[in-house]
């Protein structure tokens, strides 16, 4: 009765037996004894509400406005939650270039919102409808071919070698009957986000001023929130949700934000890779520009990725097993800028090229088609996962990068921290009481650890396998692969086709809150095939009159307080959650 009335619910007089009173109501009992409600509700907590549930809205903190932490505010908002988001950028800015969505994310998505999936949709992108998978770097024969991946050509000096494995994302989506894997634009995916979420509560993000560290408050108070400004917030729970070198992570595992080893190997408790990867981004239209998604061109010690992104632009990662600090290209994770490198005037495209001599001519068409001045470069890190320590401390928790920054080889960051954000609401929401707060945090880490954990190893072992184990398979007509590695990837390539890749989607793709939507899914991608020619072909057009451009934030830096110009979406961008 007492918990009720400071709701503010009405109750009938409750005789309450005392030694000092012989009767009173519940109403003046609640007036003469605040201090013992006060300690009540530090025992059992405060009610949390949601729309068919009495109490009061939970409020929630989250440090970081990218894709993570913007799924959940919407999803938390959605649910009755009161959130509100620290973002360190003064205001929003168009920045970051494409980022893939699996099948389990798009699925995850729609289960939060039919509106934001719809939405997310109109500007898709589709590449698992088409072929993808890995294709011999020296092979290849330049024409950007579409063969098959028998194996032909051992029997037969004329059959093609072009494509060594071809991955069945198609085949895996349909076997839950999902949509199809594919890549949406970071700043429209945001803008989507922030308006969707802006529409429940006008004033959830607080920009400039980032979360700078907490404390857990005694009792059951909650947490406070220190921001960069050294004002405090106070709130029922904080999640950290701001990137790779999160201050809140750092403040829970007592590291030092973006402190390097000397040798540059560890910073701020993740690990280098072991690779560095440059990136570019083009518009051109190759022979195989409608019928491939993304390929993975493979060679000794090294992969060069092309993707389809849309609107006629090919995006392109080179990934290079070299030491941390090996700087050619400005890079926003690095925090250098192209007049800080070695030779700020060195033509990066030509730099790579000349790392992939005797290559096919398909990757040289490709880094031909692109403007030097657009290429970037970063060091990978990532970290392993969290079985010991745990995401969470107190009312506080993590999210997505923040706790498990990932290889980008699966394309799975962004899908794991959308899994994390559903899956820390829905627990959320079935909280009923401030006491019961740190108990569910800790049941959220116990639902994630284990699915995140596999796919931090798979993306791992994506690369060590790639750049350590693989090289150019052998084949009986040329002498292009005799190392040992060659024969190994020619065995291997029967385990990939019919066992390793199609457990490993069907893995991914396994997780799906919103059940089979499998006739959605097919009536998506014939939209899309006519709305991916049209504009596809008026970039092409756009291209041949006027030339490549270049413009706006790169693919790793972080936002600037500008809007960059967005004239042509030919452009090289990334960002840190990639």
């Amino acid at each position: 009765a007492l918990l009720a009335i400071d709701h503010g619910q009405a109750f009938a007089p409750l005789r309450v037996p005392s030694a000092k009173y012989d009767t009173k109501t519940a109403t003046e009992l609640f007036a003469s004894s605040s201090s013992t409600i006060k300690d009540l509700m530090k025992t059992e907590g405060e009610l949390l509400s949601l729309p068919a549930r009495p109490g009061r809205p939970l409020k929630v903190a989250i440090a970081g406005g990218g894709v993570g932490g913007l799924t959940a505010a919407l999803y938390m908002l959605k649910k009755g939650m009161d959130v509100t988001i620290y973002e360190k950028t003064s205001k929003f800015a168009r920045f970051g270039g494409p980022i893939q969505f699996a099948s389990n994310a798009l699925s995850v998505l729609k289960e939060i919102d039919d509106t934001l999936f719809e939405r997310v949709m109109e500007k898709f992108t589709f590449t698992g409808t088409r072929a993808c998978g890995i294709k011999d770097g020296l092979r290849s024969d330049g024409s950007f071919r579409m063969t098959n991946d028998s194996l032909d050509y051992l029997f037969n000096a004329d059959a093609p070698a072009d494509w060594f494995v071809k991955f069945p994302l198609k085949e895996c989506a349909d076997l839950f009957g999902l949509p199809y894997t594919g890549v949406i634009n970071r700043p429209d995916l945001q803008e989507i986000l922030m308006d969707e979420c802006a529409k429940l509560k006008p004033d959830f993000i607080q920009n400039g001023n980032p979360v700078v560290g907490y404390e857990n408050l005694e009792g059951l108070e909650g947490v406070k929130v220190k921001l960069e400004d050294g004002t405090e917030e106070e709130a029922d729970v904080l999640v950290g949700s701001d990137g790779i070198w999160s201050a809140v992570r750092a403040q829970m595992y007592g590291e030092e934000i973006k402190k390097s080893s000397p040798d540059k190997m560890t910073r701020q408790g993740c690990t280098y890779s072991g690779y560095t990867v440059f990136a570019g981004e083009t518009v051109i239209k190759t022979a195989d520009y409608y019928e491939t998604g993304y390929k993975v061109y493979i060679g000794p010690k090294r992969y060069f990725v092309t993707s389809d992104v849309g609107d006629g632009r090919i995006q392109w990662y080179a990934f290079f097993a070299l030491p941390p600090g090996t700087k050619k290209a400005p890079s926003g994770w690095g925090g250098s800028t192209r007049d800080e490198q070695a030779n700020p005037t060195e033509n990066l495209v030509d730099y790579i090229k000349s790392l992939h001599e005797g290559w096919t001519d398909e990757v040289m068409t490709v880094l031909d088609a692109t403007p030097p001045e657009s290429v970037e470069q970063r060091d990978l890190y990532d970290r392993a996962p969290e079985f010991l320590r745990g995401w969470t401390d107190g009312n506080v928790c993590l999210l997505g990068d923040a706790v498990h920054a990932m290889m980008p080889n699966l394309g799975q960051g962004g899908c794991q921290a959308i899994e994390d954000a559903y899956v820390l609401t829905e627990q959320l929401a079935e909280t009923k009481s401030t006491d019961k707060i740190e108990s569910t945090l800790k049941g959220y880490y116990n639902k994630r650890i284990l699915r995140v954990s596999i796919v931090q190893f798979l993306s791992r072992l994506a690369s060590d396998l790639i750049i350590n184990a693989f090289d150019t398979p052998w084949s009986p007509h040329d002498s292009l692969g005799q190392s040992w590695k060659s024969y190994l990837t020619f065995f291997w390539k029967p385990v990939l086709q019919y066992a390793i890749f199609p457990a490993q989607f069907a893995y991914l793709y396994s997780y799906y809150p919103s059940g089979s939507i499998r006739e959605l899914a097919s009536a998506l991608e014939e939209r899309w095939k006519v709305t991916h020619v049209e504009t596809a072909e008026a970039a092409f057009d756009l291209v041949a009159k006027e030339g490549q451009s270049v413009s706006g934030p790169s693919f790793f830096q972080q936002a600037k307080d500008q809007l960059p110009s967005m004239a042509l979406r030919a452009k090289a961008t990334d960002d840190e959650e990639s």
